[in-house]
């Protein structure tokens, strides 16, 4: 009867995860703790942009799941994006070591084993080394921004007012400082530019919205808005050998700055979505991105922040982008999220308290219905490197819950020195490509530059309206002047007149008396 049962439970998995396109493969089946041989789970390709879930406690085997994952993608020719929070992948740069442990499980999975070494680029958003990465603040767009900064209807209003402002003016918006310059020009020496164009901007409003972008700032945000801005296409590179390029995004030092994390995530998704274009049926993605720690994302953020993540990992499949999330429990991701991945992978989970146990029952409760596994129960029961698995075919159909013995990474399983992380990023073209930071004019200098020459004009005036005082008043002084002088001129003739005619009166007077 059990070797029936294995037998059946044999050809239930090989139909199950049978393909016949091209397939990745994680490991093989097993059942009461035994990996069957010939049984291996294969994941198509044309499926992995259907996005996913990796799910475990803490050291259940999720970071090597991930590393054989990536590998098996960049044989492929398939890029990966890899968000690094706890810097545990940079190893996969370099081959890995067989050990007799690794020997024994791949001859019982029967698959073959080999050391490798991949292609990697090593980015970063702090100030870390690596490629820079930014964007500008008129990438983002005011819808954008403004679920960023969880801003209020009339807050986003004022922020749409102010990306209309600055478009039909020629001015560019490059980093935050070029963004809080118009928000002060708004309410103060450009108040009624504004208010004759656009209405009325209220000062309590940009108040909130400078506070909310001081927030961003204390998180970083500075370092990544700005120039030189990243182009997405260089993350889909592929080597000379046709293996994609695994990026790695050292997160580990912004742990503590989920806003500044979940700014990086939808500005990337948002680019990604606007420049790629529609794929259709390709046979597999353009790019696989893996987001470790995934519950950074959706632990501080807004009901706005969550409907724009749902909405953009519906409709991003279709240009290609596979997204898969990293974390403890699925209970982490929002439910609206969860229905849309279709690639489950579920390492062991510990019950340790009430708590525990009720999140182990609601994870059972996310994957198929089996009648080889008691789902509940076995979660608490897998080992390292085992997983509970269930995908997508080729047609879209939910495979069998199969238990899955992973194989081991074809990479090293431990991280760099720091001496050859420094010496593979010392080699990257994209680091030199993207290591300098362009401050061209942008809103801040140009509204300095206005508001400068708006102050000249202001003073030029005010220097026009004194010089025309004093020439009015000098032109008053000059004619009472000439007046009094007219008085005194008059005041001489008659006096001189009536001397004459006195004169000539004694004159005439003194001449009859002589006679």
């Amino acid at each position: 009867m059990f070797k029936m049962d294995i037998e059946k439970f044999k050809e239930d998995i090989n139909n199950g995860y049978a393909t016949k396109g091209n397939a990745i493969i994680l490991g093989g089946a097993m059942i009461n703790q035994q990996a069957i041989g010939d049984t291996p789970i294969k994941i198509p390709l044309k499926t992995l942009n259907r996005h996913g879930l990796i799910a475990g406690a803490t050291g259940t085997g999720k970071t090597k799941t991930i590393q054989v994952f990536s590998e098996q993608l960049s044989l492929n020719g398939i890029p990966v994006l890899m968000m690094d929070i706890k810097g545990d992948f940079s190893g996969i740069a370099k081959p890995g070591v067989e050990t007799d442990f690794i020997k024994d499980r791949h001859q019982s999975l029967n698959i073959p084993y080999q050391t490798k070494e991949f292609p990697v680029e090593f980015l970063t958003l702090s100030a870390q080394n690596g490629v820079r990465l930014r964007a500008t603040v008129t990438e983002f767009g005011p819808v954008l921004f403004s679920r960023i900064l969880d801003l209020n209807d009339t807050q986003s209003g004022i922020v749409s007012i102010i990306f209309k402002y600055c478009d039909d003016n020629k001015i560019p918006l490059i980093d935050l400082k070029d963004f809080k310059k118009v928000l002060q020009y708004a309410t103060e020496d450009g108040k009624g530019e504004f208010e004759s164009a656009y209405g009325r901007v209220s000062t309590a409003s940009t108040g909130s919205i400078l506070r909310k972008i001081i927030e961003l700032e204390q998180q970083g945000a500075e370092r990544f808005f700005g120039e030189t801005s990243f182009d997405v296409q260089d993350l889909m590179r592929i080597n000379n050998e046709g293996m994609g390029y695994i990026n790695i995004l050292r997160l580990n030092d912004i742990q503590d700055k989920p806003k500044m994390f979940s700014t990086f995530m939808l500005s990337l998704l948002a680019e990604l979505y606007q420049t790629m274009p529609e794929q259709g049926d390709s046979g597999q993605p353009e790019l696989v991105i893996f987001i470790d720690e995934a519950h950074l994302i959706f632990d501080n953020a807004s009901k706005v922040l969550l409907d724009q993540i749902e909405t953009i990992i519906k409709l991003i499949r279709s240009k290609g982008i596979g997204i898969y999330f990293i974390t403890q429990n699925p209970t982490d991701v929002p439910s609206g999220v969860l229905s849309q991945l279709g690639l489950k992978i579920q390492h062991a989970l510990r019950a340790f308290t009430a708590n525990d146990r009720k999140a182990i029952k609601l994870s059972a409760e996310n994957y198929p219905i089996s009648s080889y596994y008691n789902t509940q129960e076995d979660l608490t029961k897998l080992g390292t490197g085992e997983a509970f698995v269930t995908a997508l075919n080729e047609k879209g159909i939910p495979t069998p819950l199969a238990a899955c013995v992973m194989r081991s990474p074809m990479s090293r399983m431990d991280v760099l020195t720091d001496q050859e992380l420094q010496e593979l990023i010392g080699s990257s073209k994209l680091v030199r490509k993207y290591e300098q930071t362009v401050d061209g004019e942008s809103a801040y200098e140009m509204l300095n530059k206005k508001i400068e020459q708006a102050q000249e004009a202001s003073a030029q005036r005010q220097q026009e309206v004194i010089r025309e005082k004093q020439a009015a008043k000098a032109q008053k002084t000059t004619t009472s002047s000439r007046s009094t002088t007219s008085a005194t001129q008059k005041a001489i003739i008659k006096t001189v007149t009536s001397a004459t005619f006195i004169r000539g009166v004694f004159g005439v007077l003194t001449k009859i008396f002589k006679k």
